[in-house]
C-alpha cells in the first residue's frame, strides 16, 4: 500500500503522521474523558447507579470487539478508506451523545460511537508502519503513537474534568465534533488512497461473525457486575465463540486471521507481552485515581492534573530515547528493561500510605511508570508488527489494538475486584473506610506488579534478539 507519494518527501510523512496520532488520540480519550463526568450524567439524565457503568461500557464493548474484523476490512478495501468511514461514523456518533436527552439515547450512540472508534484505531497502526518501513524511523513514529496510547487516559481525565466543571458533560463529547472534521479534511489532503486487495480476494464473513461476537461478549464479561452464575455462562459462551473462530481460521481458504502469523516469535511475543504489560498498567491507573480522590481526598480536576507526569515522562523517552535504543540494542533488553523500571513503580505504590502526600508518595511511581512505558510501549508495538506481511499488516494491526483493549479491561476489572473485595473483608472486621480503602489499593498494586513481572518473563523467553522479516505472501489474482 502506497499512503505517500515519494516525491512528497519526509515533511508530508510527518504531517500525516500526526493526523493518524490525533486521529488515535481523540478515540482513546472517548474511552477515560467521560469517567469524571459521571457524577454529572447520572444526575443530568436520572440514571441508577447499577446502569451508570454502561455509559463506559457501551463504548468499549463494540471497540474491543470490532478491532480486528476492520483491520481486515482495511486490507481488503482499503485502509484510508475504513479509516474515514471510522471517523466520520464516530464523529457523527460524538454530536448525538452530546445532543442525548435520555439514558437510552446516550447508551445507543456510546455504542455507535464505539463502533466508528474501532473501525478507524483498528488501521492506524499498518498506516503507520507504511508509511515509515525503516526501523529507525518506524521507532520514532511509533514512539509518538505509544506516548498517545499510553497518555491518553490520562489526558482524557483532565480534559473531562476541565470540560465537565467548566461548561458541562455534554462537552466530553461535542469536543470530538470539530476536531473529527479537521481529520477528516486533513486525511483527504495528506493521506493518498490505496486500493487493497478487493473484497474479491476473499471475505470470511462466518470468521467474521465468531471473532466479532466473542470478542464483544468476552469484553462484556470482562466489565460487567452481574452474577457469577451468569457471568460464568457469558465467557464459556464467548470461549466457545472464540475456539469456533480458530477452528474455522484453520480450514478456511481465506481466513479472516491466518493462523501461521502466530508462527512468528514477534507476533505471539509481541502480543503475549502485550497483554499482560496493559493489564498491569491500565489497571495501575484506574486504581490510582480512585485512591487519589478517596484515600488523599482530590476532586476531579486536581486528580486529573495528579497524572499529568506520567504521559510528560512516556513522551520524553518514547519520542527521544527509546526509538535509539531499540535501534543500537533490539527490542527485547529495551522492552525488558522498560517493564522492570515501570514494575519498580508499580511496587513503590504498594506502601503508600492512608495520610500519604502526593509529591512524596505518589509523584516517584508515576514518573517511573512513565519512563519505563515510554520504553516498551514502542519496543512491544514494533515487535508485535514486525511480521505482518504487506497483504496481512492490516489485520495485524487489528490484533494488537484488540490486544490492547482485552488486556486494559482485563486488568481493570481483576485489579478493581481485588482492591473491593479486599477493602469490604476489613470493614467488615471494623476498619475506617480509609484504612481499608488503602490496603485494598496495597494488594490490588502488588496485583499490578506481577502483571508486569509476568510480562518481563514473557519478554525474555518468547521475544526474539532480532525482529522477524516481514515475508511477502502470494497475493490473489484481481481481474
Amino acid at each position: 500500500m502506497v499512503l505517500e507519494n515519494v516525491e512528497q518527501g519526509g515533511r508530508s510523512r510527518q504531517r500525516a503522521l500526526v493526523v493518524l496520532c490525533l486521529a488515535s488520540l481523540m478515540v482513546v480519550l472517548d474511552g477515560t474523558i467521560v469517567v469524571v463526568a459521571l457524577p454529572s450524567i447520572q444526575v443530568d439524565l436520572g440514571f441508577a447507579a447499577p446502569n451508570l457503568a454502561w455509559v463506559v461500557n457501551a463504548y468499549l464493548v463494540p471497540f474491543g470487539g470490532l478491532l480486528l474484523f476492520s483491520g481486515r476490512l482495511g486490507d481488503l478495501v482499503g485502509r484510508r478508506r475504513v479509516f474515514l468511514i471510522g471517523l466520520c461514523v464516530f464523529t457523527a456518533a460524538s454530536l448525538l451523545c452530546g445532543l442525548a436527552s435520555s439514558q437510552t439515547m446516550l447508551i445507543v450512540f456510546r455504542f455507535v460511537q464505539g463502533a466508528g472508534g474501532a473501525l478507524a484505531s483498528s488501521v492506524v497502526l499498518s498506516m503507520i508502519v507504511t508509511l515509515f518501513p525503516e526501523q529507525r524511523e518506524q521507532g520514532k513514529a511509533l514512539g509518538l503513537f505509544s506516548f498517545v496510547q499510553a497518555g491518553g487516559a490520562s489526558i482524557g481525565m483532565i480534559l473531562g474534568g476541565v470540560l465537565t466543571q467548566g461548561l458541562s458533560w455534554n462537552w466530553t463529547m461535542l469536543v470530538n465534533v470539530p476536531i473529527g472534521i479537521v481529520v477528516v479534511v486533513a486525511t483527504f489532503a495528506l493521506i493518498e488512497r490505496d486500493a487493497g486487495m478487493r473484497l474479491r480476494a476473499g471475505v470470511d464473513a462466518l470468521g467474521a461473525v465468531l471473532v466479532t461476537a466473542g470478542a464483544m461478549l468476552l469484553v462484556y464479561v470482562i466489565v460487567d457486575a452481574g452474577s457469577p452464575a451468569r457471568r460464568w455462562l457469558l465467557l464459556a459462551l464467548a470461549v466457545l465463540l472464540l475456539a469456533g473462530f480458530a477452528l474455522r481460521q484453520a480450514t478456511a481458504s481465506r481466513p479472516l486471521l491466518p493462523l501461521g502469523l502466530f508462527r512468528s516469535r514477534s507476533v505471539t511475543g509481541g502480543n503475549t507481552v502485550m497483554i499482560l504489560m496493559v493489564a498491569g498498567m491500565m489497571g495501575f491507573q484506574f486504581l490510582t485515581a480512585l485512591y487519589l480522590q478517596q484515600v488523599l481526598d482530590l476532586d476531579a480536576l486536581a486528580t486529573g492534573f495528579a497524572f499529568l507526569p506520567t504521559p510528560v515522562a512516556n513522551a520524553v523517552v518514547a519520542l527521544w530515547l527509546g526509538p535509539r535504543l531499540v535501534t543500537r540494542f533490539g527490542p527485547r533488553p529495551v522492552l525488558a528493561g522498560g517493564l522492570l523500571v515501570a514494575a519498580a513503580g508499580l511496587a513503590l505504590l504498594a506502601r503508600v500510605p492512608v495520610d500519604g502526600s502526593y509529591f512524596v508518595d505518589v509523584l516517584p511511581p508515576l514518573l517511573l511508570a512513565g519512563v519505563g512505558m515510554g520504553a516498551a510501549v514502542p519496543a512491544v508495538i514494533g515487535t508485535a508488527m514486525s511480521a505482518g506481511s504487506p497483504e496481512n499488516v492490516g489485520v495485524a494491526s487489528g490484533l494488537v489494538n484488540t490486544t490492547l483493549q482485552i488486556g486494559s479491561a482485563m486488568g481493570t476489572a481483576v485489579l478493581a475486584t481485588v482492591a473491593a473485595s479486599r477493602t469490604s473483608s476489613l470493614i467488615d472486621t471494623g476498619q475506617g473506610q480509609k484504612e481499608a480503602a488503602a490496603a485494598g489499593f496495597h494488594l490490588a498494586y502488588l496485583g499490578s506488579t506481577a502483571f508486569v513481572v509476568l510480562a518481563i518473563l514473557t519478554a525474555l523467553v518468547l521475544v526474539p534478539k532480532r525482529l522477524d522479516a516481514p515475508e511477502r505472501e502470494p497475493q490473489p489474482e484481481l481481474t
